[in-house]
């Protein structure tokens, strides 16, 4: 009996880690550490690593299994931090992890359709970025807003979305534009919010757009935000629903994988995270 009554606390403790998540694979040891999802169908995923590791796009198959592994060519990891695709299929890396706000490096890669590419290597195109806005390197503790862990494409262009880090913590995040073609760019400041209040719950992680263009759907750690029935790039205008998935792991990747679905990924922490999950959206 004691046993049973440990076996239900233990399920039950993994379940409430998932909240309103469904569980789909435990991804890949190589992996622990991802960042970005990117999906084109046929129930696999491609993933990249944050600060420390290599600088290769992995694809898993929803069973767990590794696929491929491509060396991206030209391009280094210095904190890779999320994956978005555009209409042409080109993926999207995004280097502009900057926990200390003192980067001056910063730089999109973009890199062909990975379905599509033979051999193991990938080339990439760099977008150099920097925020025109950001004076010292770093700023003071109470202007600690130009980490970026979050990116999306829409209409030829790609968005930033930041992490907040201030000290005392105020919630407030940027979304900057850039163009999807090589080049060096100032970064062009579109929007400032605060998506919540509360330090850590409410630093955004990741961020998706609908294959249809028309929600855009944020990540922060156990929250989603999505926008809609927005006009342009006007995104925080539109409607705005909050969802609290209940999940407590390290949630930092989100992606689409049709019209009503997301999927999501988490870091490994303890003995919690490095999964793949799926969410189903009302």
């Amino acid at each position: 009996m004691k046993f049973i009554i440990l076996f239900l606390s233990l399920f039950l403790t993994s379940c409430s880690n998932y909240g309103q998540l469904t569980f789909v694979t435990k991804l890949p040891k190589k992996i622990k550490e991802n960042s970005g999802i990117a999906y084109y169908g046929n129930d696999r995923a491609w993933f990249i690593e944050d600060h420390g590791n290599e600088d290769i796009l992995y694809q898993v198959d929803f069973n767990g299994e590794l696929i491929k592994e491509f060396k991206v060519k030209n391009a280094t990891n210095n904190d890779w931090e999320d994956l978005t695709t555009d209409k042409k299929g080109n993926i999207y890396i995004a280097d502009t992890g900057n926990n200390e706000n003192k980067r001056k490096n910063l730089v999109i890669y973009k890199l062909p359709n990975p379905e599509t590419e033979p051999g193991d290597h990938i080339d990439a195109e760099k977008i150099y970025i920097k925020y025109p806005d950001q004076a010292k390197f770093p700023p003071t503790k109470d202007n600690l807003i130009y980490d970026a862990e979050a990116l999306f494409h829409y209409n030829n262009s790609l968005y930033i979305v930041t992490k907040n880090r201030t000290i005392p913590f105020n919630g407030k995040t940027h979304i900057y534009k850039v163009p999807d073609t090589p080049g060096t760019y100032d970064a062009k400041l579109i929007a400032s919010f605060v998506p919540c209040d509360t330090a850590k719950v409410c630093q955004v992680t990741s961020a998706t757009i609908s294959p249809d263009n028309k929600k855009l759907v944020l990540l922060g750690y156990g929250f989603i935000w999505i926008y809609s029935d927005f006009k342009g790039d006007d995104f925080l205008n539109g409607k705005l629903q909050t969802i609290d998935t209940g999940a407590t792991t390290q949630l930092e990747s989100i992606c689409f994988k049709n019209e009503k679905s997301l999927l999501l990924s988490d870091e490994e922490r303890g003995k919690t995270g490095q999964n793949l999950y799926t969410y189903t959206l009302n």
